[in-house]
C-alpha cells in the first residue's frame, strides 16, 4: 500500500485509488496528482491500495478488498490482512475513493446513511447519479470507514473513466476546501438512488441486458436474459450496476428513486 500527503500533517481527508487492481482510472487519477502535486489549502491523504492485485493485472489475489472491511490484521488473506491496515490508515477520515464497472459509461456516486460530512459533497460533484447502497454494505468500505464516498468513473480499463477519475477527484479537493479553486456550483437535480436486491442470474452459456442503468423498468417488462430465457420485471425498478456479465451471479440491482440530491437534507430528516 503507498500513501503519500501533501498539503500538511494530520489529514483529515483521503483520497483512495486501487481498492481493485482491474481498476486503473483511480489509481490513474492519484499518479497524475502526486506527478504534479497542486497547492493544497488541507492536508490530503493519497493511497494507491492493492498494490500487490495491480502488480499482477488482478481484481484482487485471495479476495475481493471491497467486500473484506474491516479486515483482520492476522486475517487468513492477504486482502484480508489489507483491509485491516487501510481501516487503521483511514480512521476519522472523510474519504474518496475511485472505482470503474463493466454496466455504466458514465459517473455515479455509491453512499452508505451519509452523514452532514458528506452530504455537502455529493452536491458538488458532477455525477449522473448517487445511489445508496442501504443493506448492501457488508464488507465494503463503507463498513469501517461510514464518511466514504466511492465514484464509479466508467467502463474498467478506459481513457475516459481515467479523466473522469481525475475531474471528480479535483470536484472533491474542490468541495472539501482543499483545492477550493475547483469548487464547481452544486449540481442541479441530480437522482438519488437507494438500492434494493440483488437480481439472481440464472447458469447460462450467455447473458443479455435489455434496460439501461438509472432508467425505470416497468412491471411485467423483460430486462435481461440468461441463453433464450428472459427475465422480467415483477414490479417497476430502476436498474443498477446492471450488466450481463459484470457480476458472476448477480445481473446487478434494482434501487427504488428517493428524489434528488438536494433534497438530502429534507430526506434524511
Amino acid at each position: 500500500m503507498r500513501i503519500e500527503c501533501l498539503g500538511g500533517d494530520d489529514p483529515e481527508l483521503a483520497v483512495v485509488g486501487g481498492i481493485h487492481g482491474d481498476e486503473p482510472c483511480g489509481i490513474n487519477a492519484v499518479e497524475r496528482v502526486l506527478d504534479d502535486p497542486p497547492e493544497l489549502d488541507r492536508p490530503v491523504k493519497f493511497i494507491v491500495a492493492n498494490e500487490e492485485a495491480i502488480a499482477a493485472g488482478e481484481r484482487y489475489l485471495e479476495e475481493d478488498l471491497n467486500r473484506a472491511f474491516p479486515g483482520d490484521p492476522d486475517g487468513p488473506t492477504h486482502e484480508s490482512r489489507l483491509a485491516a491496515r487501510l481501516t487503521e490508515e483511514l480512521d476519522g477520515c472523510l474519504v474518496f475513493s475511485m472505482h470503474s464497472t463493466q454496466s455504466y459509461d458514465g459517473t455515479f456516486a455509491l453512499i452508505h446513511e451519509p452523514d452532514a460530512r458528506v452530504r455537502p459533497v455529493l452536491k458538488h460533484l458532477s455525477v449522473d447519479a448517487v445511489v445508496d447502497v442501504g443493506s448492501h454494505s457488508d464488507g465494503r468500505l463503507f463498513d469501517a470507514v461510514p464518511t466514504t464516498i466511492e465514484v464509479e468513473c466508467g467502463y474498467q480499463g478506459s481513457d475516459q473513466a481515467t479523466e473522469n477519475a481525475s475531474r471528480l477527484l479535483r470536484e472533491f479537493l474542490g468541495a472539501t476546501g482543499a483545492l477550493p479553486q475547483e469548487r464547481t456550483p452544486e449540481a442541479d437535480s441530480v437522482p438519488l438512488f437507494r438500492l434494493d436486491r440483488q437480481i439472481p442470474k440464472d447458469e447460462a452459456s450467455s447473458y443479455a441486458v435489455y434496460a439501461s442503468n438509472f432508467e425505470q423498468v416497468a412491471e411485467g417488462e423483460p430486462f435481461a436474459a440468461a441463453d433464450d430465457r428472459e427475465v422480467t420485471a415483477d414490479e417497476p425498478f430502476y436498474p443498477v450496476l446492471m450488466s450481463p456479465y459484470g457480476y458472476e451471479t448477480v445481473f446487478g440491482y434494482t434501487a427504488q428513486r428517493l428524489g434528488t440530491v438536494e433534497e438530502f437534507d429534507q430526506l434524511a430528516e
